[in-house]
């Protein structure tokens, strides 16, 4: 690290004299024999030089699994647990409640059904806040972010984590609080690319002329952004350049006349910053060291729709190149998502390019949404299938931002959940129970928490829709055929399939403790989220295992993942899941569990810690063998769907 830099964190934080720097040396000294010199600069540099391997690392397996391991140590650290949010929280609750009209409701409730309430209503939020800050880990360790220097790198996640999200009405980023529910600051990669360009001219000395943006402010404007920046005050120059970063005139947005502009890889990168600095677009190409760094790794096409002057200057679509393949696609709607004009674009674009397929799924999902917008508009009712699609009851609906579409919820909100279940599941309101109690020969759904017992009932009674709460808590139930197949013969399917194999699952897989039985055997399995076992805030390996036991489940056969990798082949993009089974010690010691995911460059099968005392989120999800009812429920089996995505 430059000198500078590590000057810039001593003086800044006195980071040199901090614990885990001290604490950081010696674990190089034993680790390596050698001592780290006294000094502040390479001490600092010691400091930083784990996430540089991680950053660096080649092997994107590896990579992977560092990151979460990176992960499993800060999230811990930053994200609010339940114990630290404060009354004066749940005191505005209550009065929120009140002013509803809902005090009547809330007071009939027991303290154990308070503080269940308060239990599932913290376990949401604190779930978002830690994606939020996920995000931040995730692109500060990704090679969009390699145009930041480490120093910086350090500087800018030390500040978001004692930051809020961004108040709107103050125009700032408020300071946390201990036990705050509110999320980390959101990434604006624009405003982020453009103030650490504006950063790193000013400590090389450099003049800051505040490229592409004079136009814009006032003297006084201008005079504070320099003031902010020579203070080096993150959160006001970032909530400054956010503000400055100005959305598309309304009026301009359904105008689809327009051009693609192609440009080349490894050619000049300042015809593209200017082009689209100061759009409001929320993309990091408007830093030039960022779009330099993208333009060396590929070529970066942008649709330019027409301005007031009938010229083609306002940028809506980009497509970012890592040489053959398409990177990312990227809009200009909430979240870098597509807006709803653009969507028959980029399909004709698309077709220019060989690896198009994944991405059409997220224009149908863009194109349907938007079609269902419009019926809502026009006051039209909403069919079945699109009430699915709605309610993601079969799958999750993808954009092309790093955030969910906000239409979605603002679709759903409003909306009679309950008039809609019963069109999705084709179904009378006798026909949905809500309690081990109410099911019988005519229940086609069920919605309500699990109990011990409750699968034999459902086997039973062959109810085919189970969620937990709807439509966030759908249980899946799957049959998949194990056995009949050598430890070699899964790892040749495997690379047949063209299937990724973390370096850690290659360990599993030789290890003796994983095994395959020699006949073939049809096994039913369920899927759910670790918040569907009514646990609470985040309960332990030991913990969930001994809580899915309770309600009748098993745990699985090691061979279920391997053989679940190979027919779960339409696993959407990014989803994960791992599978519950009797962990196995990776080459490192650890106890692993096999985990499906589906990333950017195809199907996993990797694996994640699973330690006895580990602590899991109630968004992550498992598969668990279901145990074989009794006699009277086998008379009547359940209808298990082959393994599949539903």
């Amino acid at each position: 690290m430059p000198e500078a830099g590590a000057d810039f964190l001593k003086k800044k934080y006195d980071l040199h004299n901090s614990p885990e720097v001290l604490s950081a040396a010696r674990r190089t000294e034993i680790k390596t024999g050698r001592r780290v010199l006294q000094s502040p600069e390479p001490r600092i540099q010691n400091y930083l030089a784990r996430f540089k391997e991680i950053v660096d690392e080649k092997d994107e397996d590896k990579k992977k699994e560092n990151i979460q391991a990176l992960k499993r140590v800060l999230l811990p650290k930053f994200v609010t647990k339940f114990k630290d949010i404060p009354d004066s929280y749940w005191k505005l609750q209550e009065r929120i409640l009140r002013e509803r009209g809902q005090q009547g409701d809330y007071d009939r409730f027991s303290d154990e059904e308070k503080n269940k309430a308060k239990h599932e209503i913290a376990d949401g939020l604190l779930s978002d806040q830690q994606s939020s800050l996920e995000q931040w880990i995730d692109y500060l360790a990704s090679d969009d972010s390699s145009y930041i220097p480490d120093h910086i790198k350090y500087w800018t996640f030390r500040s978001v984590i004692g930051l809020a999200e961004y108040d709107k009405d103050k125009k700032e980023f408020p300071e946390r609080s201990k036990g705050t529910v509110k999320m980390f600051p959101d990434i604006n990669q624009e405003a982020l690319s453009t103030m650490i360009d504006w950063f790193l001219k000013n400590q090389k000395g450099e003049p800051v002329t505040l490229e592409g943006y004079e136009r814009d402010l006032t003297d006084e404007q201008k005079n504070q952004a320099r003031q902010f920046i020579s203070q080096e005050n993150f959160a006001k120059l970032y909530g400054f350049v956010n503000e400055l970063i100005r959305p598309i005139p309304e009026h301009l947005i359904p105008i689809t006349k327009g051009k693609w502009v192609k440009y080349e890889q490894g050619s000049d990168h300042t015809p593209l910053v200017q082009s689209i600095r100061g759009r409001g677009t929320g993309w990091c190409t408007a830093g030039e060291n960022t779009a330099k760094t993208q333009l060396g790794g590929g070529d970066f096409h942008v649709f330019y729709s027409n301005d007031d002057d009938d010229n083609p200057t306002i940028p809506r679509i980009a497509i970012r190149m890592e040489g053959e393949k398409i990177a990312e696609v990227r809009g200009i709607a909430a979240k870098q998502n597509l807006d709803p004009y653009m969507t028959e674009i980029l399909e004709k674009k698309l077709d220019e390019f060989p690896d198009k397929d994944k991405y059409l799924k997220k224009e149908h999902d863009m194109r349907q949404l938007t079609e269902i917008d419009k019926k809502v508009k026009r006051g039209e009712a909403l069919g079945k299938d699109e009430l699915v699609f709605l309610y993601e009851v079969d799958s999750k609906i993808q954009g092309f931002g790093y955030q969910s579409d906000p239409r979605i919820n603002e679709l759903r909100t409003g909306r009679d959940m309950h008039e809609d279940m019963l069109t999705i599941f084709d179904c009378t309101e006798d026909q949905i129970a809500h309690a081990t109690d109410q099911m019988n020969e005519n229940t086609k759904a069920y919605v309500g928490k699990l109990t011990p017992g409750i699968f034999d009932q459902i086997q039973k009674y062959n109810i085919e829709h189970v969620f937990t709460s709807f439509p966030e808590g759908r249980i899946r139930l799957e049959s998949l055929t194990i056995g009949g197949k050598s430890v070699k013969e899964l790892q040749e399917e495997m690379r047949s399939e063209n299937i990724n194999i973390s370096g850690y699952v290659r360990d599993m897989l030789e290890s003796p403790d994983f095994v395959t039985q020699q006949n073939k055997e049809d096994i039913d399995l369920v899927r759910l989220k670790v918040g569907d076992l009514g646990l609470g805030g985040s309960p332990t390996t030991d913990q969930l295992y001994e809580k899915a036991k309770e309600l009748g489940l098993d745990l699985c056969p090691a061979e279920v993942g391997p053989q679940m990798r190979l027919t779960y082949k339409d696993q959407p993009l990014y989803e994960y899941f791992n599978i519950g089974m009797k962990q196995i010690a990776d080459s490192d010691g650890c106890p692993d569990v096999f985990t499906l995911d589906h990333g950017d460059d195809g199907l996993w099968l990797s694996d994640y810690w699973a330690r006895p005392e580990d602590g899991w989120a109630p968004v992550d999800e498992f598969v668990f063998r279901l145990r074989p009812s009794g006699s009277e429920a086998s008379k009547s089996p359940l209808k298990f769907w082959p393994f599949r995505h539903s």
